[in-house]
This record gives structure tokens, C-alpha cells and sequence, in this order.
């Protein structure tokens, strides 16, 4: 998956999608970037990647490269590989499975042995469509995912890539939050100057990659 645009951006973070198999990474991903659920989902083999440009609040856009991640304990050491250099992560589990929920810690710390030491998580409750019509289906509540959120410094939203339903805050209130950390670490720079380790080198772009960077 590709954004078609080659717009000039100020600032270029890597974000990494996280999470079990199954808990909707892909379609979040696919959701935000095309509009669409994918035709034919499979789940993802080592990691595929897409970018977006997204326009600042303060002024200014930063183009996304949002790595999709497989879930399955077979390709952790591809995943974890992908994790590096990234300021910012979705950690996404599915509301209607405690085990997806459960199995965070596990993926959170993978994210902070990997990743960079200020990388901003935002936690994720996918498919909340499902408990609409059927409440009794979520098995994890809303303030359980804002409790974890809370005891480990993240950012909070509950999603459904099916119904459209806060997918794009969840990935750019990320952005925006990247952006304000590193306004805040970084004070005294101009806003046309590059973060130093925030920006990442550009990457020959491909649907999907099968081998560690």
C-alpha cells in the first residue's frame, strides 16, 4: 500500500502498527491511507509499509511512513527489526478478545527494547462495530484500555476500521503528539529544521519486506 502523493513534507516520522494477529492492523492501516477495507485480507507477512502527508496544526506537514507489522510469533525477529528508529507506534488490540489485550505487555516491551527511547504509543481498542448491536462481545471495557493507557504514559482511542469510526484521530492525534515532544525537547529550533533522529532517511518505497533492515 502506497500514498500516490510526492508532496515536499517538513518532517518524515516512522510509525509502526503493533499488536496480535487479527486485531485489525491491516485494515486500520488500509482504512486510513486508501478510504477502503482491503478486497482480500490476509494476514500480513513481515511487514508492509505505506506513507501519508499530514498537514500540522501549528503549520507545517509531516509525512507518515506507517509500518504494518505481523503479529505471529514467526516473524518477531523481522518485526522487531522494524521497530527501530520509529518515534511513534499504534499498539492495537481487539476489544472483543482479552487475550489481545492481555498479550500487550508483551508487544509494549518489545516497542521499548527496539524503538526510539521517546517513541509515543498510542493504545488501541479496534473493532468496537462489532459490540454495537451486541454489547455482550466486548470483552474488554473502555476504561480497562484507558487504565493501561494511563499506568504506561500513552495516548487512548477506541476504533473500527469497518464503520470509520475514530481511525483517523487515532493516527493523527499520534502525529500531532510526536510533533509536540519534540517541539518540547527541541526548543529553539526553527520550524524548517530538521529533529535530528526524528527524521529518518528516504526509503526506496515497497508494498512489502520480508527480511530485516
Amino acid at each position: 500500500m502506497q500514498d500516490s502523493q510526492d508532496e515536499d513534507s517538513d518532517y518524515l516520522y516512522k510509525i509502526v502498527l503493533v499488536g496480535e494477529a487479527g486485531v485489525g492492523k491491516t485494515h486500520l492501516l488500509s482504512r486510513y491511507i486508501k478510504g477502503t477495507l482491503p478486497k482480500n485480507p490476509t494476514s500480513t507477512i513481515g511487514v508492509e509499509f505505506a506513507t501519508r502527508t499530514v498537514p500540522l496544526l501549528s503549520g507545517g506537514t509531516v509525512r507518515a511512513q506507517i509500518w504494518d507489522t505481523a503479529g505471529q510469533e514467526r516473524y518477531k525477529s523481522i518485526t522487531s527489526a522494524h521497530y527501530r528508529r520509529a518515534v511513534g507506534a499504534l499498539l492495537v488490540y481487539d476489544v472483543t478478545s482479552e487475550k489481545s489485550f492481555i498479550n500487550l505487555r508483551k508487544w509494549l516491551a518489545d516497542l521499548k527494547e527496539n524503538a526510539e527511547e521517546d517513541i509515543v504509543i498510542m493504545l488501541v481498542g479496534n473493532k468496537i462495530d462489532l459490540c454495537q448491536t451486541t454489547p455482550l462481545m466486548k470483552k474488554v471495557s473502555t476504561e480497562m484500555g484507558q487504565k493501561f493507557a494511563q499506568e504506561h504514559g500513552m495516548l487512548f482511542e477506541e476504533t473500527s476500521a469497518v464503520t470509520v469510526t475514530r481511525v483517523r484521530e487515532a493516527f493523527e492525534n499520534l502525529l500531532q503528539e510526536i510533533y509536540s515532544v519534540k517541539s518540547r525537547t527541541h526548543k529553539g529550533m526553527k520550524t524548517n529544521e530538521s529533529f535530528g533522529n526524528v527524521l529518518i532517511p528516504q526509503l526506496t518505497q515497497r508494498s512489502r519486506v520480508n527480511c530485516c533492515i
